[in-house]
């Protein structure tokens, strides 16, 4: 499913502060509007024998969002109003067992409404013009509807004032509905581990900074992967510094251990065969992508090895320029970020 992101912001809103990890962001007057709307309880109650009625009153309390998943969550645009009311009742029979397994959910998502206010209080001190959403909807979808991002997929989604959440995909990573055969097609065990509500504010976040910083275009090296990569994963330790590595990078405690014990090997594996400057995917894909593990390094080790490796670079870039605000490091160019780092891992 493709990535569902209805507003482009710009960058250029940032304001010039300094990333300097040392410096506190004092969060005490920075207040979050930000409230929970349950639409999949709402769409679910729908007596499917007066559907067209309760459609338009689904469509009047979320006017917005409302569209956004007809069209590009259930994907029934230009449909005519027959087919359209069918495929809306055979989606409520086919989903309201997945419905009913987040009606525990109650208390795992005043938690996470919680962390998205906390994070989104970071976001405002370091890109004050960024226009947060100020609704947090949560939505059952299709059990395929996983939006990618930059640095990796999920079922979350950002509109043009809401972050939506769909729990189709946060059910635990033990839930029945994963182990069918098709299920186990679309969401192999290293990704159905982390279908957890746990992971919904770091998947959340990752939405809103590909809103600030755009995706890069087609044609790049695996260097320019890195550093893009690695840009990041440091907003997100800005906007999440209380969370979790094996969160934010989707690794497991074993898989991050490994990985920062053998940083060294890694990188000498990329330059002694000469990867950094390939612009043939099929050379590096492996490192830049999900995975089960990284094949050149072995099971055990993590997919998406770029999401640690590129990290590294950055964070070795601004202990050699903490003066540099974050406007400045996203423009600058990867060979110059490398080149200033003196990154040389052991």
């Amino acid at each position: 499913m493709q990535k569902l992101i209805i507003i482009i912001c710009v960058l250029g809103a940032a304001l010039l502060y300094g990333c300097n990890n040392n410096q506190r962001p004092n969060l005490e007057n920075i207040e979050i509007k930000l409230t929970t709307k349950r639409f999949e309880k709402d769409f679910f109650q729908i007596d499917t024998n007066h559907i067209e009625g309760g459609l338009k009153n689904l469509e009047t309390k979320y006017p917005v969002f409302f569209q956004d998943f007809k069209n590009n969550i259930l994907v029934l645009r230009d449909l005519d109003s027959t087919k359209y009311i069918m495929m809306i009742k055979k989606f409520i029979h086919d989903y309201t067992s997945v419905f009913d397994s987040t009606k525990m959910m109650d208390a795992q998502l005043d938690q996470t409404l919680n962390t998205l206010k906390k994070s989104f209080q970071y976001v405002h001190y370091y890109f004050p013009n960024y226009q947060l959403p100020i609704q947090f909807i949560t939505f059952v979808g299709p059990i395929d509807a996983f939006a990618y991002g930059a640095i990796g997929g999920s079922g979350e989604i950002i509109t043009h004032d809401a972050i939506g959440a769909g729990l189709q995909l946060h059910l635990g990573n033990n839930s029945e509905i994963y182990k069918s055969e098709i299920a186990q097609q679309l969401y192999p065990e290293y990704i159905s581990r982390k279908f957890t509500t746990e992971y919904i504010p770091s998947n959340c976040m990752k939405n809103i900074i590909d809103d600030i910083y755009p995706e890069l275009p087609s044609n790049r090296s695996m260097l320019d992967i890195l550093i893009d990569h690695g840009k990041r994963m440091y907003l997100l330790d800005l906007f999440m510094p209380f969370e979790k590595d094996e969160i934010k990078l989707g690794y497991t405690t074993a898989q991050l251990k490994g990985t920062s014990e053998n940083e060294g090997y890694i990188w000498n594996y990329f330059t002694e065969n000469n990867l950094l400057y390939q612009t043939d995917i099929l050379r590096f894909r492996s490192f830049v992508t999900d995975g089960p593990f990284t094949s050149e390094f072995g099971i055990g080790s993590p997919g998406f090895i770029s999401l640690f490796m590129g990290r590294q670079i950055i964070r070795a870039y601004m202990e050699q320029k903490p003066e540099t605000s974050i406007e400045e490091l996203l423009k600058l160019d990867p060979k110059t970020i490398l080149a200033i780092s003196k990154y040389r891992p052991k």
